[in-house]
């Protein structure tokens, strides 16, 4: 009898069965593996598209304010900033206002009224755009904007003479029955944004004021400065004086018609 011990090393089966066991479980965690990385790939083609949809979705809002407000409230709105309120000492406030509209409106078929008058508007923005002037808003057929806020362009009572000038010839160019009054100061003003649901930005104080009273008292298709915007546009403009008229809460003022540029 053999006193060695019994023989421990697996058959042929034995590693057989083994190695089976060994390819079923490799099989399974390669398919569990192709599982993750699936659902891994479908998560990062969905993140993905969400991204996508959330930009999208933040430049149509960030146009959509930018409709309604400047670029640079916008950024201080995007900041955080809850209040917006400014003083300025110098802004110059464009008016204008559409000769017998309510006449015009009781004329014109509504579609050809509307066309007519976003051609017109959308004319204005266009040359308020070129010339880096702020629209501010529309009040009916009424239209203001205003340069020497932050954002817009340099010698901005220049800006803000070429702008009425530009708008003007729109008005011509459409021909009748559009006519047109545009007025036009320069002075303090304060902005802000008001509102929470249909916020907007606008100016109040004197050069508004005035800018609109000097609108309602021009001639016909003609643009009436103050005498503080005839002396800024210098030699640069055709100005002719008009004399002393009267402007509510301003008295006896003294104006100027707005001609053209000078040519060099």
């Amino acid at each position: 009898m053999s006193d060695d011990p019994p023989s421990s090393d697996p058959t042929p089966e034995t590693l057989q069965k083994e190695i089976a066991k060994l390819r079923r479980r490799v099989a399974r965690l390669e398919t569990q593996l192709e599982d993750v990385e699936t659902v891994r790939d479908t998560n990062l083609r969905f993140l993905d598209r969400v991204s996508g949809e959330l930009e999208a979705e933040k430049a149509r809002s960030r146009a959509l304010l930018l409709n309604v407000l400047p670029e640079t409230i916008v950024e201080r709105l995007d900041a955080g900033e809850g209040l917006i309120a400014d003083r300025y000492d110098d802004v110059a406030v464009v008016f204008s206002d559409f000769v017998g509209f309510t006449q015009i409106s009781g004329r014109l078929e509504v579609g050809e009224l509307v066309r007519s008058l976003n051609a017109l508007f959308t004319a204005f923005d266009a040359a308020c755009s070129d010339l880096a002037v702020e629209k501010i808003k529309t009040i009916g057929d009424a239209y203001m904007a205003a340069a020497g806020l932050p954002g817009t362009g340099s010698d901005h009572i220049a800006a803000a003479a070429d702008l009425a000038l530009a708008m003007r010839v729109a008005v011509r160019e459409a021909g009748d029955p559009w006519h047109v009054r545009i007025g036009l100061h320069s002075g303090p003003v304060v902005a802000g944004v008001i509102g929470t649901s249909k916020f907007v930005y606008d100016l109040w104080g004197d050069a508004v004021n005035v800018a609109s009273r000097l609108e309602t008292t021009a001639p016909t298709d003609q643009i009436q400065v103050s005498e503080t915007v005839a002396e800024a546009l210098g030699d640069a403009f055709e100005l002719e004086p008009r004399g002393a008229i009267e402007l509510k809460g301003k008295g006896s003022t003294e104006t100027f018609l707005l001609v053209g540029r000078r040519k060099d």
